[in-house]
């Protein structure tokens, strides 16, 4: 930990030490000009040896006793160039180690941050650089709060937001009142996101691109288009967005059940890049006699044209009291290509409960609990029973007992002042990497966070 608090006192010198405003004037006293805001979070999980009938894999979860961690601090810095203009700039530190020295072994990762990390070494780098455009179309007025990259000011309820530059597709899409932050809330994959949305990005899940919103009274409508890696899982990114790309597609509806407020959301998206299928890699497995695989090969091999991945998903919140609230995020993909640039999921469903602290005299205190269950397509299974190895999976046994990977996820955030927290996180997984064969695994962690 000694460690982990001398990054943080590095970051907070780099990035400043205050967080600064200034309002607009001549508009609205409660408008920002600028801002700048920053975090710190320190997580550390840990994982005791579980049961394994096969001996660990080149892509497995290590059966032993095992840790990891990840410390991130990032600024957040926004100005107006314009009217109804805003633009955001965000420098981050990332440092961290996942389980088993790689991020292999799950379909839903424990920890959130970790696809930004990159060894024990920190390192910097440009996280965003956007610019959006709002423009108003009349009628009733609505406040938007400050927040990270989010000027605080009055809008039309009724308007048009353009999103264009270098960011993620989840800082758009995909939105959830109780299940979005990794920092503060749920820390598994499956449960700030589709586990099975897999959303063209780099290998730190950013982007460059564009994305449309269109509000009008209780109903919004995006479409964006976002760069995909040069290759799968890569880091450098391919900006020839007409024919490579992700495209996404969501239609928002709000409304109110007994009073009570809640939001559904429908989500298509579309990925045309250079991917292999997994029935061509399976089918260079068996040619080739079922070679023992150490890494993604066949899958390389046998990558050679563009193609398509399709997915559709279900996003719903639903406020049961001012203090409770429940979610439920259910997607299918079509399983056919390899992972673009998230996880190694094909079919995800997660749903659970978030309790404000006011119940019990802790307002900015939460209690979170929750259940993922994931599974993979047909022709993914028959690549991986072939011996296959992906890049995030694969126990490299042949005709390994399948099962959906299950994971039960439950935390409890304290809230030190007004600026930090600490939380303890507790994750059951059951069948790791959709393996029978292992586990169940049990994570613990627990989570630093700082907000000004």
């Amino acid at each position: 930990m000694k460690f982990h608090w001398t990054l943080t006192s590095f970051a907070l010198v780099v990035f400043g030490t205050a967080s600064l405003s200034s309002k607009a004037q001549g508009i609205n006293d409660d408008a920002e000009e600028t801002s700048a805001k920053y975090q710190v979070t320190l997580n550390r999980q840990v994982h005791p040896s579980f049961n394994s009938s096969i001996p660990n894999g080149p892509n497995s979860l290590t059966s032993e006793q095992d840790s990891m961690y990840t410390t991130s601090a990032t600024a957040h810095w926004g100005f107006r160039p314009w009217t109804n203009g805003e633009m955001y700039f965000d420098p981050e530190m990332v440092t961290g180690v996942p389980f088993s020295g790689n991020l292999v072994g799950l379909g839903g990762f424990t920890n959130g941050e970790i696809t930004r990390a990159a060894g024990v070494k920190p390192v910097f780098y440009r996280q965003r650089l956007f610019l959006r455009q709002t423009w108003g179309h009349g009628g009733d007025k609505e406040f938007i709060e400050s927040d990270f990259n989010q000027l605080a000011g009055l809008v039309d309820k009724n308007r048009t937001v353009l999103t264009i530059g270098n960011f993620s597709t989840l800082d758009v899409f995909d939105g959830n009142s109780y299940a979005k932050d990794p920092r503060r809330q749920f820390q598994n994959w499956g449960n700030w996101t589709y586990a099975a949305y897999d959303y063209a990005a780099d290998s730190r899940g950013y982007g460059w691109g564009f994305a449309a919103e269109w509000y009008s009274g209780d109903w919004v409508y995006r479409i964006g288009r976002m760069s995909t890696p040069l290759t799968p899982n890569a880091q450098a990114l391919d900006l020839n967005l007409s024919q490579h790309f992700g495209d996404q597609f969501e239609i928002e509806h709000s409304y109110k059940v007994f009073n009570a407020e809640g939001t559904i959301r429908v989500l298509l998206y579309h990925d045309r890049s250079e991917m292999s299928s997994f029935n061509d890699a399976t089918a260079y497995l068996i040619s080739h006699n079922y070679p023992i695989q150490t890494g993604p090969d066949a899958l390389i091999a046998v990558r050679q044209s563009n193609k398509d991945k399709f997915g559709v998903g279900i996003n719903i919140e639903q406020s049961l009291s001012p203090s409770l609230g429940i979610f439920l995020r259910a997607m299918k993909s079509d399983g056919k290509t390899e992972t673009l640039a998230y996880t190694e999921v094909d079919s995800s469903l997660s749903t659970g409960l978030l309790f404000k602290g006011d119940q019990w005299g802790r307002a900015e205190d939460a209690f979170g609990t929750a259940l993922m269950i994931d599974w993979i397509s047909a022709d993914r299974l028959r690549f991986l029973q072939a011996g296959g190895v992906s890049f995030f999976i694969g126990d490299g046994v042949r005709n390994f007992a399948s099962a959906p990977e299950q994971i039960l996820e439950s935390f409890y955030s304290y809230n030190i002042n007004k600026n930090q927290w600490i939380t303890a996180d507790w994750q059951l997984i059951k069948n790791p990497a959709y393996n029978a064969q292992r586990g169940p695994v049990n994570v613990f962690g627990a989570r630093y966070h700082l907000e000004f």
